[in-house]
């Protein structure tokens, strides 16, 4: 990885930079608060607070929370949308799902209001055909509507344009001539597959965070342009790859979700040269937990991923899954008497009532620095503040001493999460006690191991830099554009040379698009894969297609040998349906030397303790605390111990024992009886 390559990652509490010196064998590393609602401010203090010098640097790579905020939080621009005559309703119509399965009431805010939805005349079939032509007209007079209602953007979105695209072409090339800006949508050209609600969604999605995404992006070069950065900026996208500054808003929507997937190639990266290709990837930041599972070192790539309730964003992305419990997750006891834990969070500001900011609500990080896990003398005056809330909120009414509270607050938020890295697991036919468990974030080391205990997770490994380790997988991450066409023909009856021409087509589009972005690449790959079913089922099973000409008979073979592993039944008597093709081009850049993240000048002969404390394990301990970058390559810890660096503290309970590779990872092992 040749030059200076900075990985910039924006969260919700903290921005992480991490600049890559390869030559030098250099990493220098910042952590500042996100500025909100402008994150250019927190990307920028952030390069100050490391002293970089933007004209020295050869690559920037950002991950932004841009588009997934404005989504969760309906911080949208003012869209609307045009669609065939009937459909106008498809985006709140949706599957007849409800948010709560058991429950009689929901809410659901859907992208674009009714009235900003209109319909024109025109019809294609399922197979292309046009039934009912375009009226042009409708289609002019709609633009003048909308722009008449002030909306910024638009979406064209009509029914089976994935089979035939011409009236969608032929709308957008009017609304082309009357629209003040470039934000038209297309709905084929974001998604070309079948299922109009999801293609509608997803489609509506862009056109509505674009502008937003646009001026972020601009604002964020042009400043970083005054302060002499001359080079390329790639922003990372949801499917664990990234693309030119150039180019990301025309398909905002892929890079909703493009956070946790950072974090995920980092795992894939870490874990890879660490030996451990299969690990359940644990995210602990501020506001909530990441949780993915990567087989084989290959990350989890999925294109039916929910975001929220009847928010289908139906492109690939790294499947991550997420569930609210962050250090700053606020605990309280309902009226029932029964202790809650999340999903409301203080954030940063206020934060917990340890940051003393004027948090008033007991949180998980409260609890952690109660039980010692966190140095109360770095708090000062929070620490007897949290403690004084502990008991009045948790402890007083529940009957319990502050520690068991505090222990109470954590078991709770552990079991939360262990559920979430059960499910993911479960739902892809795994068992959690075939991985490694990969603890990153801010306050994931802090609650790793007893997850592990939880899970029957043999191991732990815990990189080198855990807080930051989002802002490294902009590093390390590859090119990628991911490419879906739909067929939806019995597998009998479809025409193969038409499968082998989309995916040609496909991975042709790919290498154009890659081709124009100056980066520095040490190869090309094409990855294939086909979406599957049984005629008559609704959902569809992702088979890997080795070769991009496979024969009706392997494709066959692979979906039966899908199907069985996943589902452990064979039906040969029903057709199979090949409904989708996909095709992935990456483009794979030079491999960072992970050592590098840790100075090896600061590294001691042996593990020497800086100083110990009383830590909470059930009751009491007298527990030594060492400092990470410190710790030589050659470690053999016995815990409990406290483990503390620049950006985390490391919680190992007794019993377990730690040690390290030649990374500087830390790999504890957790004995089960």
């Amino acid at each position: 990885m040749a030059g200076l390559v900075a990985g910039v990652d924006v969260g919700g509490t903290f921005t992480d930079l991490v600049v890559v010196d390869a030559e030098a064998g250099r990493v220098t590393l910042a952590k500042v608060p996100t500025t909100l609602p402008n994150q250019a401010g927190g990307v920028l203090d952030a390069f100050a607070a490391a002293g970089a010098d933007l004209a020295a640097l050869d690559l920037i790579v950002h991950g932004t929370t841009t588009t997934t905020n404005a989504v969760l939080e309906r911080r949208l621009a003012r869209t609307g949308m045009i669609t065939t005559a009937g459909f106008r309703d498809v985006l709140e119509l949706g599957r007849r799902t409800r948010p709560q399965a058991y429950g009689m009431h929901g809410h659901f805010v859907p992208v674009i209001p009714r009235d900003l939805r209109l319909e024109v005349a025109e019809r294609m079939d399922a197979r292309g055909n046009v039934l009912i032509p375009l009226n042009e007209d409708a289609v002019a007079q709609a633009v003048r509507d909308l722009l008449q209602a002030g909306c910024e953007s638009l979406v064209i979105h009509f029914l089976h344009a994935y089979a035939n695209p011409a009236h969608e072409r032929r709308a957008g090339e009017i609304a082309a001539g009357l629209w003040p800006n470039d934000h038209i949508t297309l709905g084929h050209a974001i998604l070309s597959e079948s299922r109009e609600y999801e293609r509608g969604v997803t489609a509506a999605v862009n056109a509505a965070v674009r502008p937003l995404l646009e001026r972020y992006v601009a604002r964020l070069a042009d400043r970083l342009a005054e302060r002499g950065y001359r080079r390329e900026l790639l922003v990372m996208n949801g499917n664990g790859g990234m693309v030119g500054a150039r180019a990301v808003s025309r398909e905002a929507v892929k890079t909703v979700m493009s956070g946790p997937a950072s974090g995920v190639m980092a795992a894939v990266a870490t874990g890879r040269r660490a030996g451990f290709p299969d690990l359940l990837t644990y995210d602990m930041g501020g506001t909530s937990t990441d949780v993915a599972m990567i087989r084989g070192g290959v990350a989890p790539v999925s294109s039916e991923i929910e975001v929220e309730y009847a928010m289908p964003i139906h492109v690939p992305m790294v499947d991550v899954r997420t569930v609210g419990a962050g250090g700053g997750s606020i605990a309280r006891v309902g009226p029932g008497g029964l202790l809650k834990v999340g999903p409301e969070s203080a954030g940063s500001v206020p934060g917990p009532i340890c940051y003393g900011r004027g948090g008033t609500e007991v949180t998980i990080s409260d609890a952690n620095l109660i039980l010692g896990r966190l140095p109360a003398d770095r708090f000062g005056a929070g620490a007897e503040a949290a403690r004084a809330a502990m008991d009045a909120q948790i402890g007083g009414p529940l009957g319990l001493s502050v520690e068991q509270a505090a222990e109470a607050v954590l078991r709770l938020a552990d079991t939360h999460m262990a559920g979430a890295v059960r499910m993911v697991s479960i739902s892809m036919g795994a068992d959690p006690r075939d991985f490694a468990l990969f603890a990153f974030g801010g306050a994931g080391p802090l609650h790793a191991v007893a997850l592990a205990r939880e899970l029957a997770v043999p191991r732990v490994l815990i990189p080198a830099r855990p807080g930051i380790t989002n802002a490294l997988g902009c590093v390390v991450a590859d090119l990628r554009h991911d490419f879906v066409r739909t067929l939806n023909r019995p597998l009998d009856a479809v025409d193969m040379a038409d499968v082998h021409g989309v995916l040609a087509a496909q991975e042709a589009e790919g290498r154009r698009l890659i081709g124009q972005e100056r980066i520095a690449l040490t190869g090309l790959r094409a990855e294939y894969a086909a979406e599957m079913q049984f005629v008559g089922q609704t959902h569809l099973l992702r088979v890997p297609l080795p070769t991009a000409t496979p024969t009706r008979d392997e494709m066959q073979a692979l979906f039966e040998a899908a199907y069985h592993a996943r589902f452990r039944v064979d039906l040969p008597m029903i057709r199979a349906n090949l409904v989708n093709l996909t095709c992935s081009v990456i483009g794979m850049r030079p491999e960072l030397d992970l050592s590098v993240l840790i100075d090896p000048a600061g590294r001691k002969a042996r593990a020497e303790a800086k100083g110990h404390r009383r830590v909470w394990f059930g009751g009491w301990h007298d527990t030594p605390v060492y400092w990470r970058d410190h710790l030589p390559l050659e470690l053999n810890l016995q815990g409990p111990a406290i483990i503390e660096q620049m950006d985390t503290t490391i919680v190992i309970e007794p019993g377990c024992t730690v040690s390290s590779d030649m990374d500087g990872n830390l790999i504890v092992e957790v004995p089960h009886g």
